[in-house]
């Protein structure tokens, strides 16, 4: 029974220990008629019934009740249960550490605590994701970390304080989360499909959950067909194909990018401030900070 960590991103929840990585799941659920399915799962379901689906939970992790029905109380209940889903993908069975974002309000990490008392796991520890991943790397004497959620994009101030690294300030960019994003880059692949083969995926919600479904495999497609991305989608016997320049699709998430590089260039007015951006930030088409 080695220590494990759960990194507590909602746009990918991390269970790994000394290894490596154990499990991924995301904070999606979907209430079905007698059970909440948790993680991808739940997420290639969440256009088909979007009042049944569930993905600020933890973004907004609280006991407010919730007037949803499917015997869901409040976000803390889901959390809960995304939770037990990660002891048994992850088969955590003994000590845990949490590591979270700086947005984590004191309330909803006494939450936190409070519902994995209940696991089948012994939490003894929280840390700052952004300090331990900056940590990792090596010495670092003042730097800036960019992460992503599903819902924001949360940036961490980091400076070498009484001899150790600390954290000076955290900043949230509301509304460029991954999930933002994936609206974007859907509205374009939209149009494309109608202006090349007068097909509308976000037609009905089975079209569209399909395209939600795809789009990350198309975005990891190699630079051929000179800069363009195939993209395909089968229907009730029809095949329907259409082409993503790159540089539209760059194009398409600059206006973002550059709310986010704003908050950036706030936290790094000193010369030798570095940038850490997280491997789910970088993977975003043409990012540059």
């Amino acid at each position: 029974m080695s220590l494990k960590v759960i990194e507590l991103n909602d746009s990918g929840i991390v269970v790994g220990d000394k290894d490596g990585i154990i499990a991924q799941s995301p904070g999606f659920a979907f209430a079905a008629e007698d059970s909440l399915e948790i993680g991808e799962v739940a997420e290639q379901k969440a256009r088909l019934q979007p009042t049944n689906s569930y993905n600020k939970y933890w973004h907004e992790l609280s006991l407010e009740p919730i007037s949803h029905g499917n015997n869901i109380r409040h976000f803390a209940d889901i959390a809960y249960a995304q939770l037990l889903d990660l002891a048994k993908i992850g088969q955590i069975d003994s000590d845990v550490i949490f590591a979270v974002s700086g947005n984590f309000t004191r309330q909803q990490l006494a939450i936190l605590l409070g519902l994995a008392k209940q696991c089948p796991f012994t939490p003894i520890g929280v840390v700052n994701s952004a300090l331990a991943a900056a940590t990792a790397g090596g010495r670092i004497e003042s730097a800036v970390y960019v992460d992503i959620q599903l819902h924001q994009v949360v940036l961490t101030k980091l400076i070498i304080l009484e001899g150790e690294l600390s954290i000076d300030s955290v900043i949230q960019v509301p509304g460029v989360g991954t999930q933002n994003f994936m609206d974007l880059m859907m509205q374009l692949t939209t149009g494309l499909f109608i202006q090349q083969c007068r097909f509308n995926p976000q037609h009905n919600a089975a079209s569209e959950q399909q395209l939600y479904n795809e789009l990350p495999q198309w975005l990891r497609q190699s630079d051929g067909d000179h800069g363009s991305l195939m993209m395909e989608l089968k229907t009730e016997g029809s095949v329907h194909t259409a082409k993503m320049p790159r540089e539209n699709l760059v194009s398409s998430l600059n206006g973002q990018y550059q709310k986010i590089n704003q908050q950036i260039d706030a936290l790094t007015t000193e010369h030798s401030v570095r940038i850490l951006i997280n491997s789910r930030m970088s993977a975003l088409p043409g990012f540059i900070a």
